[in-house]
């Protein structure tokens, strides 16, 4: 069966989004002034052909350790739909 994944990688709250910085700087620029922080990540869409939602979840989670995410700077959520 072929499952529909979405992968969202963010980096870690607790580290510099410079990314999120410059957006935030360019809305002020162009008059937005009340957004009060921007996060910048990426948004992966797979198609996984799997036994079950179960292998399908491992296959995504491995893709995310080996390329998707830098694990030391990125946090991933994995969801299947």
């Amino acid at each position: 069966m072929i499952y529909q994944v979405q992968v969202k990688v963010m980096p870690l709250k607790d580290l510099l989004d410079p990314q999120g910085k410059a957006v935030a700087g360019g809305l002020k620029n162009l008059g937005i002034s009340t957004v009060q922080d921007v996060r910048v990540g990426k948004h992966i869409t797979l198609q996984i052909d799997a036994a079950d939602e179960t292998v399908a979840r491992a296959v995504a989670d491995e893709a995310c350790k080996k390329l998707l995410a830098n694990q030391v700077m990125e946090m991933y959520e994995i969801t299947l739909g």
